[in-house]
């Protein structure tokens, strides 16, 4: 009696490396534009600073919990140089506690959609420094849909009713400078380690530069409501531990340039997330400035096909 061989069961397909960093990134987006919904939300009740070192301190203890759970004793799999702690330390300082405490001080000076502008700067910023220093050079259509999303931020601030002042802008601005410096190190730094440990040692780092603010923070803890706290949590919990995470995971598998690009997309998210959650209907011009912005970010991301062989 003859047996009948049986074909081996067809794996799925498993992900390639491109796929898990589009995957990170839009995870990315979608978390950091919540992060500016909640700080609107919250920013009422807990100042700048007391509110970026609740977000850093749930993130730190969050990831660490994350790493001990999913690497025992050996928490950093390779010793790190002390030029490369250095940059990540940089990097936790420069963006993760001093640019989330501007961000949040400006947007008690200036509207959302003008905060959202002014940020916006960043990514441009970004993709200058990544073909000055990094050696990405400058994509004619990531420089175009760079110019095309930032026009598209810009028409979304016009639908803008807030009030404005020379102090929240100037804040924005710093905040832009901050987030794209530390980008910038942050590419640098993962070419020698992996995303988890540099955002988890950067969170650490970003959470004792502001300890200085803890007796603030308790005090207005103690009279801030359960859903202040939690939306608090929130921060640290999603945008950053989350956020920070995939963001650095797609960092080492792309240009710096070409992925910050992709955050142009974040004011036109925040603004339909407002909508859904806050009640905050979108005007005209923020229909039309978020549609112009993913288009934007489309083109940003368009490769250059090679020419055809002779």
């Amino acid at each position: 009696m003859t047996q009948t061989l049986r074909a081996p069961a067809a794996r799925p397909p498993r992900l390639s490396e491109s796929r898990k960093a589009a995957i990170a990134v839009a995870v990315t987006v979608v978390l950091w534009s919540s992060a500016f919904v909640a700080i609107r939300d919250v920013g009422h009740t807990l100042s700048a600073a007391p509110l970026a070192l609740i977000r850093l301190a749930v993130a730190s203890v969050a990831l660490t919990a994350i790493v001990v759970a999913t690497r025992g004793r050996r928490v950093i799999p390779q010793p790190l140089s002390r030029r490369t702690f250095g940059l990540i330390a940089a990097c936790g300082v420069l963006w993760l506690a001093v640019y989330t405490v501007a961000l949040n001080a400006g947007e008690q000076h200036v509207d959302a959609g003008t905060a959202a502008l002014l940020v916006n700067v960043a990514p441009l910023l970004i993709a200058f420094g990544a073909g000055l220093f990094l050696g990405e050079g400058f994509p004619r259509a990531l420089i175009a849909g760079s110019l095309v999303a930032l026009s598209g931020v810009a028409v979304i601030s016009l639908g803008s009713t807030g009030d404005r002042d020379w102090l929240g802008i100037a804040l924005c601005l710093l905040a832009a400078v901050l987030f794209s410096a530390g980008a910038l190190i942050q590419k640098v730094a993962l070419r020698a380690t992996d995303g988890l440990t540099t955002t988890w040692l950067a969170c650490l780092v970003g959470t004792a530069v502001l300890l200085p603010w803890t007796p603030q923070l308790v005090s207005e803890l103690a009279d801030a409501s359960a859903g202040a706290i939690l939306g608090a949590v929130y921060l640290g919990l999603a945008p950053t531990a989350i956020g920070f995470s995939t963001w650095a995971y797609a960092l080492k598998r792309m240009d710096a340039g070409r992925l910050s690009a992709t955050t142009y997309a974040v004011p036109a998210v925040s603004v339909l997330m407002s909508w859904a959650l806050l009640s905050e209907v979108p005007t005209v011009f923020g229909f039309v400035g978020g549609a112009i912005s993913l288009v934007g970010v489309a083109i940003s991301r368009r490769r250059r096909r090679p020419a055809p062989a002779a």
